[in-house]
């Protein structure tokens, strides 16, 4: 299994290098060129989202309680490209930008593009740490190396792959990836099935588990609209979705291939959750880490080996898009300012050196202790409370200007941060983040519609 392990990796970080050739230009590197045809691109954006947390933290949630659990992840997730391929994807097309933040520049000025740019890169870095830890925990299990020893061996492959290929080498390693993905996870499905006599398994999980409306409560009602919003509204304004979406050849290969790939996102992602399900239930095995226990106790080198390329994939393919997403805007939309020089050759020099930057400062945060979700869930409230409210009004609604712009992001930001952090109100933060990022939005706006 190790040896195949290393091959596959080795494999991976070859497709970079093979990259490397087809990039001419900053734009090739960030957006291959403009020209993924509409499987590059579905697989793409399927991929860039199922990862550690869907695996590992979805398989766990759903235990405490059922689907109700995990509207976040992976129901949210799937919404949120649904929502995103009707809503967002041909206007932003048709406007021919480069990165997310030119978006801002166009509509609300530098200034606003300045602010917006640095609140979407804080956003990454603990989503691309918790690659790091899930990829460290997956390839400790698999060769005993040490935690620390096996994220570095996970940063240099991401890093190696990144740096060399862009858009190319994620779009080329993910299409393999996914297919990775969805043999293993139906493989294991199917293995664990058998174990437990058969779909008659499905028989022995509890009814409720299937709902997915909360109990009628305050508490339950907070954290379960809190968790609905904070991806399937709050990733829309993403680096990472516009990237694939710009990197498509075409408009209509953007919307179709968002679409697909929420819809197909959402049945690869209920078939882990249907599996630990039935370990529990079926097979009457449950710890902390239900999924990864049972195989690796349970289960013979040949099904391990399948499962662990499946879950290696899936972290390595969503920390390529997470590094790349950020350093597409600090290169084009941050750098060029500092050292007031652009072109397609600067850009693609910024570009490297940003991922290089990116990187380091995300294995940094990896070594910093927090959990795969603490890190997740931190990096995915920050779009919510203070970029959805100025992108989606700033396509759809004329008033929208540079004034209420800044004020939503930093009203939005700000109050989320008190709340969460100072006051301890961890769901009722993001609530309010979100609800006063619109109303300021709207408020300022309306107050200095001259501007």
């Amino acid at each position: 299994m190790i040896w195949f392990i290393f091959g596959y990796l080795l494999l991976l970080i070859g497709i970079g290098v093979f990259s490397k050739k087809l990039i001419k230009s900053g734009r090739d590197y960030l957006l291959a060129g403009q020209s993924l045809p509409l499987s590059l691109s579905t697989f793409a954006l399927f991929a860039t989202w199922f990862g550690s947390e869907t695996i590992l933290g979805a398989t766990n949630e759903v235990l405490k309680g059922g689907f109700v659990k995990v509207i976040e992840e992976p129901f949210g997730a799937a919404l949120c490209l649904i929502l995103a391929g009707f809503l967002i994807v041909k206007p932003i097309y048709r406007m021919g930008l480069i990165t997310f933040g030119d978006f801002f520049r166009v509509k609300y000025g530098e200034k606003v593009e300045v602010l917006a740019t640095l609140m979407l890169i804080i956003s990454y870095f603990g989503w691309i740490a918790a690659q790091y830890v899930a990829f460290g925990l997956i390839f400790k299990t698999i060769t005993n190396f040490s935690f620390e020893v096996s994220i570095l061996i996970g940063f240099f492959v991401v890093l190696i792959l990144t740096y060399l290929g862009g858009m190319w080498a994620i779009a080329l390693t993910d299409f393999i990836q996914t297919i990775v993905i969805i043999f293993s996870i139906l493989f294991i499905f199917f293995e664990v099935l058998l174990l437990a006599g058969g779909f008659v398994a499905f028989e022995k999980i509890p009814p409720s588990y299937y709902s997915l409306i909360p109990d009628f409560n305050y508490k339950d009602i907070v954290m379960y609209l809190a968790g609905l919003i904070t991806i399937s509204l709050g990733s829309i304004p993403g680096q990472e979705l516009f990237q694939r979406y710009m990197s498509s050849k075409s408009e209509d290969v953007a919307f179709k291939s968002s679409i697909l790939a929420g819809f197909m996102y959402l049945t690869v992602a209920l078939i882990p959750l249907f599996t630990v399900l039935i370990i529990k239930f079926a097979l009457g095995f449950e710890t902390q880490n239900t999924l990864i226990d049972y195989i690796s106790l349970h289960t013979n080198d040949y099904v391990k080996t399948v499962f662990f390329a499946g879950l290696m994939s899936a972290v390595l393919s969503t920390a390529s898009a997470a590094i790349l997403a950020p350093s597409a805007l600090l290169s084009n939309n941050i750098l060029p300012k500092i050292f007031k020089t652009f072109s397609e050759s600067t850009l693609l020099t910024f570009s490297r050196f940003s991922v290089l930057i990116i990187s380091v400062i995300s294995l940094i945060l990896a070594f910093s202790g927090e959990s795969i979700y603490q890190l997740v869930a931190t990096s995915s409230i920050i779009t919510l409370v203070s970029l959805f409210s100025p992108f989606i009004l700033g396509i759809y609604w004329s008033k929208s200007n540079k004034v209420g712009a800044a004020a939503s992001i930093v009203i939005g930001f700000v109050s989320w941060f008190v709340v969460n952090f100072i006051v301890g109100l961890e769901y009722e933060a993001v609530l309010l983040g979100f609800v006063l990022n619109v109303l300021s939005m709207v408020f300022f706006s309306t107050i200095f519609k001259k501007i």
